[in-house]
């Protein structure tokens, strides 16, 4: 047992993070992405019933974002055509701003090809149970 690690977080999850190392990268997956054919070359880590905030939070805690790059949080873009609201992105930036001082200054954007062939090249992906639409986001991680 180990104090204040929040319970969401699996011992797999917790070896992942702890074995990442400075500009790795992770995805948090909802529970529509790909992230079985994304991660052939990445640890997946399935946490289906888990909600993205949730886990989200939970890893900011013990996860710093990298302090180096403009945006250590990225976002897949709404594809040019979908009439998608995408109101957990508040939530996201919400979560983000309580753990890092830049807030929603830490978020930028992928195009939703280019996030998947950014996705390939990540550490690892957590496939959540998210079923909020484009609540795909990838996390750079920093130093302590």
């Amino acid at each position: 047992m180990l104090k204040n690690i929040p319970k969401i977080l699996s011992p797999e999850m917790l070896k992942v993070l702890c074995e990442m190392g400075h500009s790795d990268r992770i995805v948090i997956a909802d529970a529509n992405f790909p992230a079985e054919s994304m991660g052939k070359d990445a640890i997946v880590i399935r946490a289906d019933g888990h909600s993205a905030t949730d886990l989200l939070d939970a890893i900011l805690t013990v996860f710093p974002l990298d302090t180096y790059v403009d945006s250590p949080v990225m976002l897949m873009q709404v594809m040019a055509g979908d009439n998608v609201e995408t109101p957990i992105w508040d939530e996201y930036k919400e979560i983000v701003a309580k753990h890092d001082n830049r807030g929603a200054d830490a978020f930028g954007e992928y195009e939703r090809f280019e996030f998947y062939e950014q996705a390939k090249k990540c550490y690892a992906i957590i496939a959540t149970g998210e079923s909020a639409l484009y609540a795909n986001l990838i996390l750079q991680k920093g130093v302590i």
